[in-house]
């Protein structure tokens, strides 16, 4: 049994024949993935489609930041009362200026341009950087995955500033980790504004009932607030195709009516308030309040619509801060405005929990989250999501908070310090991004990055103040989910290790003879492993155990790759393990991290089209010249890959006559021409024994497909530091025993189903 570990292929001259047959015998997939590039097409929306999107759009991206003017004013006064006038311009004059420098000069005309193919989020950012920097801690990605028509990457001139920058990450493992860390804590704060969020929105919509009932107690409010809550998490199944189209018409009439209410207020109080847009007053405001000015900025930070019209009310009723927007609203219409600011709470809430569904769904994708499950709720649209485990870990965390707190200013406390952790980690993944995916010059980095720093900064240091005041709920949060993220991606790293190291060598499989040194029953055995080259330990270990093996054995590996998505066409890559007469296939399925395995549901089918397809080309290159030109590749469409199957997914007959190989796989062409010479020469035997091949497939697949799965235990070396065993053998075993099984995830029946253990020593 070989433990090496997987070598660049730049050393291969160095290395002994062994290594150098184990190549020959279990080779990459380039030219496999060569041939799948150019059937992918990206799939089209109609302008009316794209419109309804759009229009959707408005209540799932911008719900969660048009309610922020029910609890801006309070949480920037929250003694409740206004000593001066000219307080409220000042702390107006720095809504403005915060509105202009972080939403609209960062986020949209920066932030929103660094998306993964219209993917957004911290790990999206993290997907597009690890496609141009070998940064991804599972090294178990491969050059033909950047073949990808969906892996899109800048290239950079080796002496540049982007590719020094490349080198530097790449040179230390620590480096790499620190950048994970980075994304998990920004990762680790969206959650925590996915509990914050409803908590706050929905409370301060609901407290507004005291207003026109002053009798009710803040118990009341809460209770109330809490019955919402439970509603809206419990309808989350139903996912936001379904309920969305009232997300939009919601927001819009709530945009207008603050706006009405706004330009109202203004009229009728203070039209001076309007002189807040002289940036002077924010010097002012600093001045006059001292440490309070300096500690309002994490109330400032809630903001993000327009504030005047409630300025203006303040100015005139300086002790009515709490519920300014209620009391500023027309008599006339308030029952109206409270409903529809309930409604746009609830709105507001959906998008934090939607966005919070999305970013676990990545970060499960790419090994930094226990498996859990992950259910589709549209067949339209692939980024709909609902994960049920998390959805009610969110209402018990929200509830808590709510009722736990029963104000709004310690929630918004809360909400501040998620908030501005996450524009700094979002600030520090741009840098990264100017640099090696825009290659940017670095004056433009670094104007960039003093400019968001000296904002953002300010912003943190105000809300430090106030982590005794709520602030540390977002902090132990996210401490708890950093905790459970990294504790498993740091296992699934370790047993990835380990596979490697233990992978079987080549030389031992062709030492065994083409049956194994056992019985070969008929059937054929699916042997899941994460590896994507060599042989994994499972297989020794199952073969030393049990005396028989099926006919056919292939080696299925699912893996996750830094896109949003892999298409379905180019989903599959098949390639053949040793000598023909050994029936040994390896099959590697390559998702991204917005696909969701369980879709699909014919999986066992498209491996088996992909298998006779493979076997069926691979006798048609047989023979021909070797050549870095893949022309018969890339005029295999889609149409002349269906052409091999017939309607049942079985391989059916050509007129070309094939030649078998005893070793390789697929071998590169010069041009169709050499095929034709080639083919015509190899006779009707040679067609024979292709047609004999597919049918002995075809026969196997029929007396039963097994699926075997490893069932490991993965424990910490005896020699290994207390911490590790810790993280190991009680958080990460544990961790192991609550979350899905493999067997679950690949939708695999039980009656198909065998188990091997394995205990892995990390």
């Amino acid at each position: 049994m070989d433990s090496r570990v997987e070598i660049d292929e730049d050393t291969e001259n160095d290395k002994g024949s062994m290594w150098v047959l184990d190549q020959k015998l279990d080779q990459p997939m380039d030219e496999e993935a060569g041939r799948l590039k150019n059937m992918y097409r990206e799939k089209k929306f109609s302008a009316l489609l794209l419109l309804r999107l759009a229009f959707q759009s408005l209540g799932v991206v911008y719900g969660d930041l048009g309610t922020s003017p029910l609890y801006v004013f309070y949480n920037t006064f929250p003694s409740g009362v206004v000593d001066d006038p000219e307080d409220v311009v000042g702390a107006l004059s720095l809504i403005i200026y915060s509105l202009t420098l972080i939403p609209l000069l960062k986020y949209v005309f920066v932030v929103c341009r660094a998306n993964d193919n219209g993917q957004g989020g911290t790990f999206a950012l993290y997907s597009l950087l690890c496609r141009h920097a070998k940064i991804n801690t599972i090294p178990n990605q491969h050059r033909t995955d950047e073949e990808l028509t969906t892996y899109v990457r800048s290239t950079f001139h080796e002496r540049s500033f982007a590719a020094k920058t490349k080198r530097w990450l790449e040179r230390y493992a620590l480096r790499k980790n620190a950048l994970l860390i980075l994304v998990l804590v920004g990762t680790c704060m969206v959650i925590g504004d996915g509990i914050l969020t409803p908590a706050i929105s929905v409370l301060s919509a609901v407290g507004g009932i005291q207003v026109e009932h002053p009798q009710l107690s803040n118990e009341v409010v809460v209770i109330i607030a809490v019955i919402i809550l439970v509603g809206l998490f419990s309808m989350q199944h139903y996912g936001t195709d379904r309920v969305g189209w009232l997300f939009a018409p919601i927001v819009l009439l709530w945009f207008l009516l603050i706006g009405g209410i706004g330009i109202y207020n203004i009229r009728k109080y203070e039209s001076g308030v309007l002189k807040a847009f002289s940036p002077v007053h924010i010097f002012r405001y600093f001045k006059r309040r001292g440490k309070d000015g300096w500690t309002s900025l994490g109330g400032i930070l809630l903001s993000i619509t327009a504030y005047a019209g409630q300025a203006a009310f303040i100015m005139n009723n300086k002790t009515n801060v709490v519920d300014a927007f209620y009391r500023s609203i027309p008599e006339s219409i308030y029952w109206p405005v409270f409903l529809v600011a309930t409604a746009a709470a609830i709105v507001a809430s959906q998008a934090t929990i939607s966005a919070t569904f999305s970013i676990i769904k990545q970060a499960l994708a790419l090994g930094c989250f226990p498996r859990v499950k992950v259910v589709h709720t549209s067949k339209k649209f692939l980024g709909q999501i609902y994960v049920p485990d998390i959805n009610w870990i969110l209402m018990i965390l929200c509830i808590a908070v709510t009722a736990g707190f029963k104000n709004q200013s310690q929630i918004g406390n809360a909400y501040g310090t998620a908030v501005v952790i996450v524009m700094l980690v979002t600030t520090f993944l741009m840098i990264l991004i100017m640099l090696l995916v825009w290659r940017c010059h670095w004056i433009l980095v670094l104007i960039f990055t003093a400019l968001s720093l000296l904002v953002e900064c300010t912003y943190l240091f105000a809300v430090l103040f106030k982590v005794d005041q709520g602030g540390w709920v977002p902090l132990v949060i996210a401490a708890a989910f950093l905790l459970v993220m990294y504790v498993w991606h740091y296992g699934t790293v370790k047993r990835y290790e380990f596979e490697m190291h233990s992978k079987v060598s080549m030389a031992w499989v062709l030492g065994l003879g083409p049956s194994l040194g056992l019985v070969r029953v008929p059937g054929i055995g699916l042997v899941y492993t994460e590896l994507a080259s060599g042989v994994p330990h499972i297989f020794s270990h199952f073969i030393t155990n049990l005396p028989a093996i099926h006919s056919v054995v292939i080696f299925v590996c699912v893996k996750y790759l830094p896109v949003y998505t892999v298409p379905e066409d180019e989903r599959f890559l098949v390639k053949r393990i040793g000598p023909k007469n050994f029936h040994m296939f390896r099959c590697v399925a390559r998702y991204g991290y917005k696909d969701l395995h369980k879709k699909d549901d014919d999986f066992e089918k498209k491996l088996f089209d992909s298998l006779f397809l493979f076997v069926r080309l691979e006798s048609m290159m047989e023979g021909c010249s070797d050549s870095d030109e893949y022309s018969l590749y890339g005029q295999l469409t889609q149409q002349s890959r269906d052409g091999f199957l017939d309607n049942n997914g079985n391989s059916i007959s050509s007129n070309l006559d094939p030649t078998i190989s005893s070793v390789d796989s697929i071998v590169p062409v010069k041009s169709p021409l050499n095929v034709n010479n080639t083919v015509s020469s190899s006779g009707q035997g040679s067609a024979q024994t292709e047609i004999d091949e597919l049918e002995f497939l075809n026969s196997c697949r029929d007396a039963g497909v097994v699926h075997i799965l490893g069932n490991t235990v993965v424990r910490a070396r005896r020699d290994s530091k207390f911490y590790r065993k810790i993280a190991i053998n009680y958080i990460y075993a544990f961790l192991r025993k609550i979350c899905r099984e493999n067997s679950v995830i690949f939708n695999v029946p039980h009656e198909s189903l065998l188990n091997v253990g394995q205990v892995f020593f990390v």
